[in-house]
Order: C-alpha cells, then structure tokens, then sequence
C-alpha cells in the first residue's frame, strides 16, 4: 500500500531540491516512489506541476519508434514515425499515472504566491534513513495518508535542526 505526503514550502525552489535527495536515496535503495511531484505557484498565482517524468515526450519517442518500425514494413518509415509519434505523444498525455494531477491543482491553488509543494507517494522505504536525510529540509505538511503518530514524527524531523550544525 503506497503512502501519501503532501509537504508545502515557503520558497519556490526548495520542493524541487528535496525531490532530488528523495531521488537520490531511491538510487541508494532506500525509498521506492511511485510518484514524486513539484507544485509551484508564481507571484500572479499561477500553478505549474512539475512531472518527473514527461509522458507525452516519452509517448512520442515510443510512438514514433513503433511507428517508423511499422513505417518500414509498408515501406513508408517517415509516415508512419509521424503518425507514431503523434499518437503515443496523445496517449502520454492523456495518460495520468501516480498522484491524480487535479487533486495537486486544487491543492497547490490555496498555496501562497512564490512558494512551493511536494507530492510524494511512496511504495516503500526504510523510514530511520529516509528520515536522516529529510531532517532540517522544513516545510509543513499539508496532507497525508499517515497516522496521526506517523504524521507528528514526520512534521518533527521537518523542523528538526540539522544534526551537521554545531554550534560556534
């Protein structure tokens, strides 16, 4: 059963800098993402999400692969990469995996301007690590799909100051 973390930031960039130690421990083994997602909001309240990966162009390098493949087969490789392409890069799009992208808008719309969130759902981790590494990042947390003793631990290693700082 995968977990839920929704954490919100008063910067913009920071969401995006703790995604990558997340990604940076899922290739040390220790976390399993199903989905990680960076929503920023600017100054005029608009809100991006920030996909880690690209469906569309993922759809449309498959699709325009499979396509010249079949291309060549009818000895047209160029029209059948460009309708290849365009269909996969139409079912990347259409395509929603991981964290429903109109729960991260509606959320990310009541987020103050110039701030950032993070979505994350993970599958599975190893939480003393995972924890180690997040200590001192900041952030509230917005919404989870943690206990209420889970949640509270969490929100502490946020706040926690970080055990590399020592005093002068």
């Amino acid at each position: 059963m995968s977990t839920l973390v929704v954490v919100g930031y008063d910067d913009m960039f920071k969401a995006e800098e703790v995604r990558l130690t997340l990604r940076k421990l899922q290739a040390d083994y220790l976390i399993d993402l199903g989905d990680a997602v960076v929503a920023t909001k600017d100054s005029k309240g608009k809100v991006k999400l920030h996909q880690a990966v690209n469906l569309t162009a993922a759809g449309a390098a498959s699709g325009g692969f499979w396509g010249a493949l079949i291309g060549m087969i009818f000895m047209m490789p160029l029209v059948g990469m460009a309708i290849g392409a365009s269909t996969g890069a139409l079912s990347g799009a259409l395509t929603d995996l991981g964290i429903n992208d109109q729960f991260m808008k509606d959320l990310a719309a009541n987020m103050q301007p110039e701030s950032s969130a993070l979505f994350v759902l993970v599958r599975s981790s190893t939480p003393d690590k995972v924890l180690e590494e997040l200590r001192g990042t900041g952030g509230k947390l917005i919404q989870t799909s943690l206990s209420h003793e889970d949640e509270a631990k969490l929100q502490a290693v946020l706040n926690a100051v970080n055990s590399e700082e020592t005093p002068a």
